[in-house]
């Protein structure tokens, strides 16, 4: 049986307009015509309208990530607010039936963070302030039974690349698209790729099981922190424009 055709894996685009366009680029340039996206797609200071431009027409396989969902909130905070104003009731009409898992094939599932939780981390530990691998057992006990039956599981929310296998099942985060570092408090931690370039990953089905190749990709950062910066986000500006936290 003919193997099909790889996946463009994209994740936490963030409103990152240049970003995304850049890595659409890209991988349409290196043939690749297959693309799944793993959310948070529109939450930040930059661009979402420009985002939800560029995707609305593609149809990619999309799951919705925790802060996609705080845009579908009643009563949102006003950074939030704010780009549901700017994203319109197009956009949010599409995140309203975007599924928190998805299988674009029997074997594969589509996650935000875990299959049961979309603001807990899949791959990374980050009791320590840094995020360190996690166990294999910890790792399976996130995936059962929402992938029981799957051979990949592609998940996103880190903004942190990597792949592990648990249980037999590949799992692969891409990385992130529109932001490469942040910090948070919960509990307090920092995730950064080292890099202002645009993260994805192109995942591929072998005799052998799953192959995954992460891809970074040179766009205008320092143009996407300005909007950032004008936008008074100094700590977005910061990391898009070095990739550290």
């Amino acid at each position: 049986m003919p193997q099909k055709e790889p996946l463009a894996v994209l994740a936490d685009i963030h409103g990152n307009t240049a970003a995304l366009k850049a890595v659409l680029a890209h991988a349409k340039a290196r043939g690749l015509t297959r693309f799944v996206n793993l959310g948070d797609t529109f939450y930040g200071p930059l661009d979402p309208a420009g985002t939800w431009t560029a995707l609305r027409d593609l149809g990619m396989p999309t799951v919705l990530g925790n802060q996609d969902r705080i845009l579908l909130d009643d009563a949102p905070p006003p950074a939030v607010r704010a780009v549901r104003d700017l994203l319109g009731p197009d956009a949010l009409a599409w995140l309203r039936t975007l599924p928190g898992t998805l299988r674009p094939e029997a074997d594969v599932l589509l996650c935000h963070g875990t299959p049961k939780d979309d603001a807990a981390y899949l791959l990374e530990d980050v009791a320590t302030g840094l995020p360190a691998p996690r166990g294999e057992r910890a790792v399976l006990a996130d995936l059962l039974p929402e992938a029981g039956g799957c051979t990949l599981v592609l998940a996103g929310h880190s903004h942190h690349a990597g792949l592990a296998t648990a249980g037999g099942i590949t799992v692969v985060n891409p990385g992130s698209v529109g932001l490469p570092a942040y910090d948070d408090d919960q509990p307090p931690h920092a995730m950064a790729s080292g890099s202002p370039r645009a993260a994805y990953a192109v995942v591929s089905r072998t005799a052998e099981g799953w192959d995954a190749e992460f891809v970074e990709v040179d766009y205008d950062w320092e143009s996407a922190a300005a909007l950032a910066r004008k936008n008074g986000r100094e700590d977005w500006a910061r990391w898009l424009s070095t990739g550290l936290a």
